[in-house]
């Protein structure tokens, strides 16, 4: 957008930015009735490209209706908001995040603060930064050509459209927000006098303010946006509003900001439907024996133990991307494991029975339907370590149950392990513990939070965007309504993970005490497939492969493209990412294992099926679904899964 107020006729924007604006969603959305408008606001009819408006070239009249009603929805919003809140429904905590965030940045700020010289030298650099911009904007208003002093990471997408460079305004406000993130990132990260501990949690909440003031997360300070509102009078805005309060509503007073078009997809109709049958259940599990598709099958079955911090189905979503269904259709047969979405009755289940009551009894079960007593086996994230645990546990009782384990961005050992580490220390597991006991469970949107919060650019700020300010609904995305069908965690069972692996890393020291049982990694003596995806920030590459040294068997190494859900679910058919393999030794460090490694196109798939029928080729005619002792309960994907929080 150039400045219009200089010229004597009124460019459209496709002039201006050499593309057409975007033309606005054609949703209506209900409001009140009131006297100043109508039942309904109608859908914008999409205008022809070049009949686009320009900047400033509005309705007067309907952009000041569009205002009252963004006022009346706002009063929607709060109102749904306070109303739980006022009903006693709902109780705000301290803001504990917001004083631990402070006391972190706070340590930083008196690391820079102790010395006169390094305070000096601080705003120096920002100073400096500032003033080489002023100088080529100056430069830029006078007709001359200059080169940016600072430009956005080519993955950056918030800064994508033309004018963040075209328009002088917008690319100066740009600049700015960039030099100052990018000085704010490198306070903390040059704090070596701080502790590493509190200097990871201060660039964690340094990084959470930069991604919340970018300037393209607001109307007047995004070009994008104050085109789309000019276009279509603010209604974009109201509708925006509107969606607000809905998601406001929908997190019974907290906001529940919506990732995908939920209304298109449903467990058992669209998604997990890979035709199988639950087979036994207990209060922690359902066990479900998929259909098999081949006429001949694998002697060996397989058993898949999913994670319970979110539901199974990601292995199975839609056919062309279910994980299971590809596997029950290469000639496997396959039980996986659906967690209950616990609740106070669950709370004093811990790991003994997270382990006793789901793979042990899966495993028991297992071998009455088949026969077979040793079977391959597939952990997923925290449903990994909880496999990697059990098979300790089976080797300090020499019970040789397993064939093989497979392990998709699962961690044994969390020296490396990520951002959740932010949230790992002895006064904020105490806190949360505190927060469990009183309702025996962690709520779900708590560790929904967490999550979302590690990628906010990702995962919270295009939605808000994209939702509240463009007044657009999300698009339909499986992997996005899985991720937001979340669930909750038990308090025994939570507290002993967090305490025994990310605070104490107790299971690589050999110093976990499980069902009895001291537990050593190095008595797992099956062959392990250990995938590890590259840009994983809940279990990094790194850290799954510093896990692989823990094991007493073979280990295969394998390293997918994407990242901790998108490197996994990553079918043959779509012909997309890529992996990486290698023979010999690990070594300690990701990159340099990459250097000697040979990178496959494609899906991992193929490679780790290849690898499974190699360690035991035998087949047998097809089996049916259970067994006399072990009746069909009722169909997949079983009721355990549709539980909602």
């Amino acid at each position: 957008m150039t400045n219009t107020m200089s010229t004597p006729r009124r460019k459209t924007t496709k002039e201006k930015t050499g593309a057409p604006i975007e033309a606005p969603a054609l949703a209506a959305v209900e409001t009140a009735k009131s006297p100043a408008a109508p039942d309904k606001i109608e859908p914008l009819k999409e205008r022809p490209e070049t009949e686009q408006p320009a900047f400033g070239a509005t309705d007067v009249e309907a952009m000041a209706r569009n205002l009252a009603r963004l006022v009346e929805e706002g009063g929607k919003a709060l109102a749904a908001y306070m109303a739980p809140r006022e009903q006693g429904k709902l109780k705000d905590e301290p803001a504990e995040e917001i004083v631990d965030a402070v006391r972190s940045i706070g340590r930083v700020a008196e690391y820079w603060m102790a010395e006169p010289q390094r305070v000096l030298e601080l705003q120096t650099s920002l100073g400096r930064a500032y003033l080489d911009l002023w100088a080529g904007t100056v430069k830029r208003l006078a007709g001359e050509e200059t080169a940016p002093v600072v430009t956005p990471e080519p993955a950056d997408k918030r800064f994508a459209d033309p004018e963040w460079s075209s328009n002088q305004f917008f690319d100066f406000l740009k600049q700015v927000y960039l030099l100052t993130a990018n000085w704010a990132t490198k306070l903390v990260h040059d704090a070596s006098g701080v502790d590493p501990h509190t200097r990871r949690k201060a660039e964690f909440y340094i990084k959470q303010i930069i991604n919340a003031i970018a300037p393209s997360n607001f109307v007047l300070t995004n070009p994008e946006l104050l085109r789309e509102t000019f276009a279509s009078n603010a209604e974009n805005l109201v509708r925006g509003m509107h969606m607000l309060t809905e998601d406001i509503k929908a997190g019974k007073g907290s906001l529940k900001i919506r990732q995908s078009d939920t209304s298109k997809f449903e467990v058992g109709r669209n998604l997990a439907i890979t035709p199988g049958k639950v087979v036994f259940q207990n209060d922690l599990m359902q066990l479900i024996q998929y259909e098999a598709a081949t006429k001949e099958v694998l002697k060996a079955p397989l058993l898949i133990v999913p994670p319970w911090i979110n539901k199974f189905y990601v292995l199975d979503l839609t056919p062309e991307k279910s994980f299971i269904k590809w596997c029950v259709d290469q000639g496997i047969t396959v039980f996986v494991i659906s967690w209950v979405n616990p609740d106070a009755r669950q709370a004093a289940k811990g790991f003994d029975e997270y382990m006793q009551e789901g793979p042990l009894t899966a495993l028991d079960v297992v071998e009455q339907i088949t026969g077979e007593r040793k079977v391959h086996t597939i952990g997923y994230c925290v449903g990994g370590t909880l496999l990697a645990i059990t098979l300790a546990y089976l080797a300090a009782k020499k019970q040789d149950r397993a064939l093989s384990a497979t392990l998709f961005a699962a961690q044994v050992d969390f020296t490396h392990a990520g951002d959740l580490l932010v949230f790992v220390d002895e006064k904020q597991i105490a806190s949360l513990e505190q927060k469990m006991k009183e309702q025996g469970y962690l709520d779900a949107s708590k560790m929904a939070n967490a999550f979302n919060m590690l990628r906010s650019n990702d995962l919270i700020w295009p939605y808000v965007v994209n939702n509240y300010l463009r007044g657009k609904k999300p698009f339909p995305f499986d992997i996005l309504y899985w991720n937001a069908d979340a669930t909750r965690m038990p308090a025994a069972n939570h507290s002993f993970y967090l305490r025994n692996c990310y605070l104490d890393n107790n299971l690589s020291k050999g110093r976990m005490t499980v069902g009895g049982e001291k537990l050593d990694l190095r008595k797992i003596t099956v062959p392990v497939y250990n995938l590890a995806t590259r840009e994983d920030h809940i279990a990094p590459a790194k850290s799954v492969l510093e896990g692989s040294k823990y094991f007493g068997g073979p280990v295969r190494y394998v390293l997918a493209g994407s990242g901790h859900i998108a490197g996994v679910i990553n079918p043959p058919s779509k012909v997309k990412y890529q992996y990486w393999t290698k023979d010999g030794p690990l070594g300690d460090d990701v990159g340099t294992w990459m250097k000697g490694a040979t990178v496959h196109a494609g899906s991992w798939w193929p490679d780790w099926v290849r690898w499974l029928k190699e360690l035991m080729p035998e087949t047998i005619p097809a089996r049916t679904i259970g067994s006399d002792k072990y009746k069909p309960i009722e169909d997949a994907p079983g009721s355990y899964v549709k539980m909602k929080s």
